[in-house]
Formats: C-alpha cells, sequence, structure tokens
C-alpha cells in the first residue's frame, strides 16, 4: 500500500464577489481533484482546535496525526531544526521575518507595508541575516539565516513569559504601535527589532532593491516563539516509510523532528512560481526508491491569500491539480499497487482576511480499490454536503492510514 498526502496550505477560502461569489477552490480547474472525489470519502476536518492560532504549524501536525494539544512547543523551534540549529532545552527560537516597514522617523509609527518584503530572494536575505549576525549576535541572541524572507533568532536561556508576540502577515498594511510587545521581559526582543531598522534600511543590498522597484527588507520582526520540539516517529507511530516534500522551512522541521526523509526540490519557493513539476517527480523518485508515504505540501495558495492575489489563488490551486496530484496518481496507477490519496487544506486564508482562520476544511480520502459516493466538484460547499465532519483533526491520519 502507497499513501499520498497532496496539502494545499491555505486553500480554503470564503466566497469572493470577484469569482463570481464563489471561493477559489470552486472556480479553480480541478480535473484531477474531481476524478478521484467522485469515488472517494468527502467531508470536513477540523485541523485547528477553538483555542489554538490557526498557524500552518499546529495545522499540518493536526493533518499528520499529531495532537497539538500534547505535542506542540512553539512554530520557529520546528524551523529551527529544519536549517540544522541544535537548540538547547533552555533556548527559546523566534521567527524572525524580514520585512518592509514605512519609513516614518519614530519606529513606533511606521506601518507594515509587506511581511515578505517582496519575497526576497533567498540569496540576498542571506547577506543581511549575515549582517545583522555580525553587528548583534551575542552570548544572548544569535541570528541564523532560513530561506527567502524566514529567518531564526535563538534566545540563550530565553522565556516564553513575554506577552503577545503577533505574525506579521496578520497586520500587514497597519500601524505597528498597537502590536510593539509590551512586556517587560520582551523589551530586548523589540530594541533588536528597532536596532535591525538602523542597521538595515542604507544597506547596498537594500539600496539596489529600492533602485529595480523592489520593497526594501528594512527591518525584522520576531514572532513564532517556542522551545525545542520533540515528536514521536512518524514511522514508529503508523509502520510507513515517509517523505516531506516541502520549500518551507517550517515543514521540513516537522518532517526532521518526525523521522521522515525530507526531500531537497531544486526551484521549490513556497509560491506560485515553485517547481511544481520537480515536487511531483521527487515524490515519484520516493515511492520507487520504497517509501511507503509521502506528504507533498505546496504553500503557494496560502502566499496567495496573504497577498489578495484573487487570481494567482485559483490558478495556484489548478497548477497543484495538474502537475503534481496528475502526475503522481498517474504513477501509482501504473504500479498496479494498491494506493490511498487524501488531498486536504491545513487550514483556511480567506483572501478577504489575508490570514489564517480555523474553520473546518474540505478533504477527500481516496481508494484505489474502493468506491465511495463521493461528489462530483470538490470544494467547500460539496465537502460540507455530504455531512461527514472529523471534529478532532489529528484522527484523519489514523482513518487515512491502513494499519
Amino acid at each position: 500500500m502507497k499513501y499520498l498526502v497532496v496539502l494545499c496550505d491555505g486553500m480554503a477560502d470564503y466566497p469572493v464577489s470577484e469569482l463570481g461569489n464563489k471561493t477559489p477552490l470552486e472556480t479553480a480547474i480541478t480535473q484531477n481533484m474531481d476524478k478521484l472525489a467522485k469515488n472517494s470519502i468527502v467531508g470536513l476536518i477540523k485541523t485547528v482546535d477553538d483555542g489554538l492560532k490557526p498557524g500552518s504549524d499546529v495545522a499540518n501536525l493536526s493533518v499528520l496525526g499529531y495532537d497539538p494539544n500534547k505535542c506542540y512547543t512553539g512554530r520557529s523551534p520546528l524551523e529551527a531544526g529544519s536549517i540544522g540549529i541544535d537548540m538547547k532545552d533552555t533556548d527559546v527560537s523566534l521567527r524572525c521575518n524580514l520585512v518592509t516597514l514605512s519609513n516614518e522617523e519614530n519606529y513606533e509609527d511606521k506601518t507594515i507595508l509587506d511581511y515578505c518584503a517582496d519575497d526576497i530572494s533567498t540569496e540576498e536575505a542571506n547577506i543581511l541575516v549575515k549582517f545583522l549576525a555580525d553587528k548583534l549576535n551575542n552570548d544572548e541572541f544569535k541570528f541564523y539565516s532560513g530561506v527567502s524572507y524566514r529567518h531564526c533568532l535563538i534566545w540563550n536561556n530565553g522565556t516564553l513569559d513575554i506577552g503577545t508576540l503577533t505574525p506579521p502577515h496578520d497586520i500587514t498594511g497597519k500601524h505597528i504601535k498597537n502590536y510593539i510587545p509590551s512586556h517587560s521581559n520582551a523589551d530586548k526582543l523589540y530594541s533588536l527589532m528597532k536596532k535591525s531598522y538602523e542597521l538595515l534600511k542604507d544597506h547596498p543590498v537594500n539600496l539596489a532593491r529600492i533602485e529595480k522597484g523592489l520593497r526594501p527588507a528594512n527591518s525584522i520582526w520576531l514572532w513564532g516563539e517556542g522551545v525545542k520540539a520533540n515528536l514521536v516517529n512518524f514511522m514508529e507511530k503508523f509502520n510507513v516509510k515517509a517523505s516531506m516534500i516541502s520549500a518551507v522551512d517550517l515543514l521540513k522541521g516537522i518532517g526532521k523532528f518526525s523521522g521522515m526523509n525530507v526531500v531537497e526540490v531544486e526551484g521549490a519557493t513556497g509560491y506560485i512560481d515553485t517547481n511544481f513539476e520537480g515536487k511531483a517527480q521527487a515524490a515519484i523518485n520516493e515511492f520507487k526508491n520504497g517509501q511507503d508515504f509521502v506528504y507533498i505540501h505546496v504553500e503557494a495558495p496560502d502566499e496567495c491569500g496573504h497577498r489578495h492575489e484573487i487570481e494567482n489563488k485559483p490558478k495556484s490551486i489548478g497548477l497543484i491539480d495538474q502537475y503534481i496530484l496528475g502526475p503522481v496518481t498517474d504513477y501509482l496507477t501504473e504500479t498496479g499497487e494498491r494506493f490511498k490519496v487524501l488531498v486536504t487544506p491545513d487550514h483556511a486564508t480567506p483572501l478577504s482576511l489575508k490570514t489564517h482562520t480555523n474553520d473546518p476544511v474540505p478533504f477527500f480520502i481516496y481508494d484505489s480499490e474502493k468506491s465511495f459516493n463521493g461528489v462530483e466538484h470538490f470544494n467547500e460547499k460539496t465537502a460540507k454536503a455530504t455531512g461527514i465532519f472529523i471534529e478532532k483533526g489529528y484522527k484523519l491520519m489514523d482513518e487515512f492510514i491502513s494499519k
């Protein structure tokens, strides 16, 4: 038995007036999803319990069969593990976004113009983060480079008692005054953010970006704090040899901590320009090499939701359908071996909100040797209409994998 999961990050949405009051999933060209969904178990799943933040960390852990209420220690530690940081038990890790702030004189009067600095390239970002490390690293704080705008700060002997640190994608376009860390234990973190602006605003990398008409990465923004992560090995939990394919450090970290084979795909960007075909081929190669379970995470729909890219969100879903789901299921069919496919978002990222919600999301499970009364077109409405609802998201993987 082979198991394929295609995780379409942030795919679920609300009806959009510009799309004829339909969701991006309703308007996307999804021939392969619909073909499978006709003979699948289709329903809704709540991947994020009420009371938990609807981040991709919590939601993907849930889809993978881990109860976030028991195992979640924060977002950044998962990313830290992915980029090879060996955290101590006394360390606190924080996600360090490179963002674009407006140019008011006082830092607190600025606005977050872009949570990802025009999706800054990894090469440019590494130069900036190394520059910050040279200037600001000490016995207490150390900066580490990640991918694109996503980086990491390790706080030696840090504390989680720091109040609320708001994700920058939740406050894009807003004045930061109301979102500055107010807890006294976070004073040092806020000081680093202010210092980063003074160091980065005139850096040659940013001056060159401005000349090209791109937004500068002129500040860091800290959030996603947590302590060292520990996950039960996926093989021990489900008795399958598993692989993780993703462009983002968060999912690579989850894969690493759960003992999966983490696959690097050249040209995987986390956006709509990602190497869809490369991800599909990587999955096929993993199956050929004897892996039982492959989890393909695609960030593109989520990024389109955050950026309010109305045309690109359904386009990104269609690209996943055409260039990932189709080729990989074709390969699995040709092998003649029984296989199952799970397609679902981790959470919704509505275009109207530009951030995540904890609404239940649609899923389907296809079994090559069984037939179910599914739906003609896979989307939020048809999934809800089946009446199938999994309240505890982490229980879905038990249903998917035949023990």
